[in-house]
């Protein structure tokens, strides 16, 4: 088996791991997807069971929407997403939001900050809710 193969069945099983975790059942998965139940057991084993199938192209296809896109991302060579592209995506609003997140971003690395190069608690907390805006106005429909 080549190592590409190996790491696709490792990140098969993570996403199983994580869909238990976050209480999606397959038989959702199966019903939104269209894919037959014993097949997506196929792709994603119980842990612990036999090692995976390798999913076609046509499988993944048929997932997007079924399984969050962060979980089939991990399906992707790395620096690769699965991203919804929203039609009425707000690019002012969404550039504007950017903006103000690098620019607070910036000021929290900058020297004379609170914790010098670090960023504070205080600091992350102000851009961790910037950050869950730009994540919510990208998620818009």
């Amino acid at each position: 088996m080549s190592d590409s193969s190996t790491i696709v069945k490792r990140q098969q099983l993570a996403i199983r791991r994580e869909l238990d975790r976050r209480g999606i059942h397959l038989k959702q998965v199966q019903f939104d997807s269209r894919i037959p139940y014993p097949t997506l057991l196929s792709y994603f084993p119980a842990e612990g069971g036999r090692e995976p199938a390798m999913m076609p192209m046509s499988a993944l296809y048929c997932l997007v929407g079924a399984i969050p896109d962060d979980l089939l991302s991990l399906l992707m060579p790395p620096g690769r997403l699965i991203i919804a592209a929203h039609e009425s995506l707000d690019h002012d609003t969404l550039a504007a939001l950017c903006l103000d997140y690098a620019m607070n971003h910036a000021r929290a690395r900058h020297p004379d900050s609170p914790g010098g190069v670090e960023i504070t608690a205080d600091e992350g907390d102000a851009l961790e809710l910037k950050a869950a805006k730009l994540q919510q106005e990208n998620s818009n429909d």
